[in-house]
């Protein structure tokens, strides 16, 4: 694109009402090519409402944002219909520090007791493996994205006695 150059526009009395004979002086553009676009119209996208998406979408979003270190790992619990698991995870050296499920024959006991119960053992057992990592506090406490029952209520409550979750 070439532009002519031209001395600068005057500003005056003089200018506005054209009472000399001065040219007005602009610096105007000489087009020697022009291109024709095609404008697409613009659309928003919004997110998806949090109610509707996926679990599994959030808890990656969740994941991202918050990561455990060796003193302060991420406690990730997965609660599916019958049974409650629950991890102690180090992201930063990918460990597992202590997983602890509702299926296991240590936890459930001789004479097998109910999964809510069993649920309320295994945050008994997790607060005893922080005390023995020198574990006082969490990162962030992980649902992956699913909600409440009685067996996560059970095991919300043994863990927030030692203080991992304020209430």
């Amino acid at each position: 694109m070439a532009v002519s150059r031209v001395p600068s526009l005057q500003f005056g009395a003089r200018v506005l009402l054209r009472t000399d004979s001065v040219p007005l002086n602009l610096a105007i553009p000489i087009v020697k090519h022009q291109k024709s676009y095609s404008v697409r119209p613009t659309v928003a996208e919004a997110k998806a409402n949090p109610w509707t998406e996926s679990a599994k979408i959030r808890n990656r979003r969740n994941r991202k944002k918050f990561t455990g270190t060796p003193t302060i790992p991420r406690l990730s619990v997965f609660c599916s219909d019958k049974q409650l698991y629950a991890m102690l995870v180090d992201d930063q050296n990918k460990k597992c520090l202590f997983y602890g499920s509702t299926l296991q024959k240590s936890i459930r006991g001789d004479p097998p007791c109910g999964t809510i119960e069993a649920a309320r053992r295994v945050g008994e057992e997790l607060i005893k493996a922080c005390m023995d990592l020198n574990i006082n506090e969490i990162s962030s406490y992980d649902l992956n994205g699913f909600a409440r029952g009685e067996r996560m209520e059970a095991f919300e409550i043994a863990i927030s006695r030692h203080g991992f979750l304020p209430r």
